[in-house]
C-alpha cells in the first residue's frame, strides 16, 4: 500500500494541490484489502486521485466513504474510476448528500462494474430528482452481481418507488433489498395480531378502573373521619405553639438585641480594614506610579542618545559631502585652467596662421571685420550675461547667510526660553517637594518611612531632569556649532565663487589682449597687403581656403562659448545644490527646536500630573 499512498501523493501535485493529510495517514496505516475514510472530508482533488487509483486497483476490497461530506462533482469522478475496478466487493457512501449528479453516477456505475456486491447508500438525497433516481434505477435494473442494497433514507417519492418497483422485477440478484420487503410482511401480520391484543386489554383495563373507583370512594370516607380527629388535635396542638410563640418571641427579642451589638462591632471592625486596605492600595498605586515614571524616563533617555546619535552621524554625512564638493570644484577650477590654456595655445596658433595670411587676405579683410565685430559681440554678451549670473550668485549666497544668522539668533532665544521654563519647571517641583514633606510629617510612621523613600526617588527624577535639561543644552551648543560650521562652509563656498569669478575675469582679460594683438596684428597685415594687392589676385582659390579656416575658427571661439556657459551652468547647479542642503539644515533645526519644545511641555507635564495625582496630595488636608 506504500505505492498506492506515493501515488496518490504524487497525483495530487500533478493537479496543482497538497495531498490531504488525514488521507495519507489512513494509507499509512491500511489493513489488508480494506480502506476506510469515513468522518474525513474529501476535496474534489482528493476525489479525482482515489478515482484514478481505483481504476486499476487489485489488492483493495472494501472502500467506506460514509459521511466524507462528497460534492457532487467529487462523487462523480470517484464513481467514474470504480466503473472500471474489478476486485472492489463493498461500497459505502452513507451520509453524502448525494443528489442527481450522485444518482446518474451510480446508475452509470451499476450497469459498467461487475464486482460490486454491497452497496450501502443510506441518508443521501437520491430519490430528490426522480429522473435521476430513474437513471439508478435503470442501472439497478441492469446490474446482475449486486447483492445488497441498502436505501434507507433517501426521499424516495411515489415515482421512485415504482420506478424502484420496476426495476426489481427485471434484477435477479439482489437479496438483501427482497429479504428487507419480506421482513416489512412480517411485521406487519405481528402488527395486527398485536392490535387485537391491546383491543382486549383495554377491556380488562376498563374493569378494573370501576373497581379501583369503588375502592378509591371508600378511601375517601375514611380519609374524612382522620380528617376531624385531626382537627380537633390540631386546635389542642394551635393553643400549644402560641405559648411556645410567646416564649420564642421573648427570646427573639434578646437574641436581636445582642445581633445588634455583633452588627456594630463587625461594621467598625470592616472600616477599619477597609481603611487599611485603601491605605495600602495607595501605597501599590503609588509605587506603580514611580515604577512607570522611571520607566518612562529611561526610555525618553534612551530615545534622546538614539536621536543624539542620528544627528551626529547625519552631520558627518553632510561633512563628507561638502568636502566631496570642495573637492569636485577644485577639480573643475583645474578644467577650467586647462580649458585657458588650450585656448592661449589655439591663440598663438591663429597668430602663426594669421602671420602666413598676411600676404593674402586684402580682399577677405572687410568680411575678417565684420565677423570680428560680431564675434565680439556675442562674446561681450556672454560676459554680460556671465557676470549678471555671477552678481545673482553672491547676493543670494548675502541674503541665504543673513537668514541663516537671524535662524541662529531666533535659536538661541528659544534656548533661552527653554532654559527658563526649565528653571521654573525645577523650582515648582521644589515647592511640591516642600510641601510633600510637610504632609508626609502628618503620616504615621510607617507611611513616613515610605513616603521619605519616594522623596528619594523623586530628587533623584529631579536630578535625571536637570541632566536631561544640560543634554538638551549640550545638544543646542552642537546644533549651534553645526550651524557656525555651515556658516563657514557657505563662507568658504563664497570665496571659492569669487576666486572663481575673479579668474573669469583674468581669462576674459586675456582674451581682450589677445583681440587688441590681433587688431594690431591685422592692421600691419593690412598695410602689407594692400602693397601685394598685385600678387594677391592671382591667389582667388586660396581665399576660400581662408575663408574655410575663418569659419572653423569661428566654430571654435562658439565652443569656447559654450564651454564657458556649461561651466556657468555647473556652477549654478552647485549652489542650487548648497541651497538645498542649507533649507535642510534649516528644516532640521526647525524639527530640533520644535522636539526641544515638545520635550520640555513634557516633561512638566509629568512632572505636574505626578504632582498633582500623588496620593499623598490625596491623603493632605484641604487648605
Amino acid at each position: 500500500m506504500e505505492e498506492f499512498r506515493r501515488s496518490y501523493s504524487r497525483l495530487c501535485r500533478e493537479s496543482g494541490a497538497e495531498p490531504q493529510e488525514a488521507v495519507l495517514q489512513q494509507l499509512h496505516q491500511l489493513p489488508m484489502g480494506r480502506l476506510d475514510l469515513a468522518t474525513h472530508s474529501l476535496t474534489v482533488d482528493t476525489c479525482r486521485a482515489l478515482g484514478s487509483l481505483l481504476r486499476n486497483e487489485a489488492l483493495l476490497t472494501e472502500l467506506v466513504l460514509s459521511d466524507c461530506m462528497l460534492s457532487e462533482d467529487g462523487a462523480a469522478l470517484l464513481l467514474h474510476g470504480l466503473c472500471a475496478n474489478s476486485v472492489l466487493r463493498l461500497l459505502d457512501l452513507k451520509g453524502n448528500n448525494l443528489r442527481a449528479v450522485g444518482a446518474e453516477a451510480l446508475g452509470k456505475l451499476l450497469r459498467q462494474n461487475r464486482a460490486i456486491q454491497s452497496l450501502t447508500l443510506e441518508w443521501n438525497s437520491l430519490g430528490t430528482w426522480e429522473e435521476a433516481f430513474a437513471t439508478f434505477c435503470g442501472g439497478l435494473a441492469a446490474n446482475s452481481t449486486l447483492q445488497q442494497l441498502d436505501l434507507r433514507n433517501n426521499q424516495i417519492s411515489h415515482k421512485g418507488a415504482e420506478a424502484l418497483a420496476l426495476a426489481l422485477k427485471g434484477n435477479a440478484a439482489l437479496q438483501q433489498l427482497e429479504q428487507a420487503m419480506d421482513h416489512n410482511q412480517n411485521r406487519r401480520t405481528a402488527f395486527q395480531e398485536a392490535q387485537a391484543r391491546t383491543r382486549v386489554l383495554s377491556k380488562e383495563v376498563q374493569h378494573l378502573r370501576e373497581e379501583k373507583s369503588k375502592q378509591f370512594l371508600d378511601l375517601m370516607e375514611t380519609i374524612d373521619k382522620q380528617r376531624e380527629e385531626m382537627a380537633r388535635t390540631g386546635r389542642a396542638t394551635a393553643a400549644r405553639v402560641m405559648r411556645l410563640q410567646e416564649a420564642l418571641d421573648e427570646r427573639g427579642s434578646i437574641v436581636n438585641a445582642l445581633q445588634a451589638k455583633l452588627q456594630m462591632t463587625e461594621a467598625a471592625l470592616a472600616l477599619s480594614e477597609q481603611k487599611a486596605e485603601d491605605l495600602g492600595e495607595r501605597l501599590a498605586l503609588a509605587q506603580q506610579e514611580q515604577q512607570s515614571l522611571l520607566q518612562r524616563q529611561a526610555q525618553e533617555h534612551r530615545l534622546e542618545q538614539q536621536e543624539a546619535a542620528e544627528r551626529e552621524a547625519k552631520l558627518l554625512r553632510d561633512l563628507a559631502a561638502a568636502h566631496e564638493k570642495n573637492l569636485l570644484l577644485r577639480n573643475q577650477v583645474d578644467e577650467l585652467e586647462r580649458r585657458a590654456r588650450s585656448q592661449q595655445e589655439q591663440l598663438f596658433l591663429t597668430r602663426q596662421e594669421l602671420a602666413e595670411l598676411r600676404m593674402r587676405a586684402v580682399q577677405a579683410e572687410e568680411r575678417l571685420d565684420v565677423e570680428k565685430r560680431r564675434s565680439k559681440q556675442s562674446l561681450e554678451g556672454a560676459e554680460n550675461l556671465r557676470s549678471k549670473e555671477v552678481e545673482h550668485m553672491t547676493r543670494h549666497l548675502e541674503e541665504s547667510e543673513r537668514a541663516m544668522q537671524e535662524r541662529v539668533q531666533r535659536l538661541e532665544a528659544v534656548r533661552l526660553s527653554l532654559e527658563e521654563e526649565l528653571s521654573r519647571v525645577k523650582a515648582a517641583a521644589l515647592s511640591e517637594r516642600g510641601q510633600a514633606e510637610e504632609e508626609l510629617m502628618k503620616a504615621k510612621n510607617q507611611a513616613r518611612l515610605e513616603e521619605q523613600q519616594r522623596l528619594a526617588h523623586l530628587e533623584d527624577k529631579l536630578r535625571r531632569l536637570a541632566q536631561a535639561r544640560d543634554e538638551a543644552q549640550d545638544a543646542c551648543l552642537q546644533q549651534k556649532q553645526t550651524v557656525a560650521e555651515a556658516q563657514a562652509r557657505a563662507s568658504q563656498l563664497g570665496l571659492q565663487v569669487e576666486a572663481l569669478r575673479r579668474r573669469l575675469e583674468e581669462l576674459q582679460q586675456e582674451l581682450s589682449n589677445k583681440d587688441q594683438e590681433r587688431v594690431a596684428e591685422v592692421a600691419r597685415v593690412r598695410v602689407e597687403l594692400q602693397e601685394q594687392n598685385g600678387r594677391l589676385q592671382a591667389e582667388l582659390a586660396a581665399q576660400e581656403a581662408l575663408k574655410e579656416k575663418a569659419a572653423a575658427l569661428e566654430r571654435q571661439m562658439k565652443v569656447i562659448a559654450s564651454d564657458h556657459r556649461e561651466a556657468l551652468l555647473d556652477r549654478e547647479s552647485e549652489n542650487a545644490s548648497l541651497r538645498e542642503k542649507l533649507r535642510l539644515k534649516e528644516a532640521e533645526i526647525a524639527r530640533v527646536r520644535e522636539e526641544e519644545v515638545q520635550r520640555a511641555s513634557v516633561l512638566q507635564n509629568a512632572v505636574l500630573a505626578y504632582v498633582q495625582g500623588s496620593p499623598l496630595r490625596a491623603l493632605s488636608p484641604q487648605k
